[in-house]
């Protein structure tokens, strides 16, 4: 199992999104991450895809992706040189002092954003890429008691050279 990185161009219609995501289900491949938005053409929307899957796998679901419809393009992004980030939320709560301090010391060494914070909890704001994001997150799980995590999915987008 190889982690792979899918964009498509589709159609910015209602039920689109819906019917990528069941074209996934239905054949029991599981997304690790999945973003859209519309792009400088508001009728086409942009997916951004990651999974994990072996070889034939991939190929199989590239195939079905450009068979529907409603998508424009697919790009495979896996083996090619691209730039992606990662929205990531954090909320510690029932926090000491002493915590308070450390969470605004992890924050800043990982190029965190403190949106909020009050009495006992801290409120982070992270984008950063994926694998720094998992850092952040197990550094946090092993030092702070309550850990709310909300992890919006990567976008990506090939490099110019």
């Amino acid at each position: 199992m190889k982690k792979r990185w899918i964009a498509l161009y589709v159609e910015n219609d209602i039920g689109v999104l819906a019917k990528i995501a069941g074209l996934f289900a239905g054949k029991n491949y599981n997304l690790d991450s999945l973003t859209v938005g519309t792009t400088e053409d508001p009728s086409i929307s942009r997916m951004t895809i990651g999974l994990s899957s072996d070889d034939n796998t991939f190929e199989q679901i590239k195939k079905q992706l450009n068979r529907c419809i409603e998508v424009i393009k697919v790009i495979d992004l896996t083996n090619r040189p691209f730039y992606s980030k990662e929205i990531l939320l954090v909320k510690l709560s029932n926090c000491s002092r002493e915590e308070i301090e450390e969470g605004f010391r992890i924050a800043s060494v990982f190029g965190t954003t403190i949106v909020d914070y009050g009495g006992d909890a801290l409120l982070m704001e992270c984008v950063q890429t994926e694998a720094k994001n998992n850092d952040m997150v197990k550094l946090l799980g092993d030092k702070f008691r309550s850990v709310k995590i909300v992890r919006g999915g990567s976008a990506a987008i090939d490099r110019i050279n």
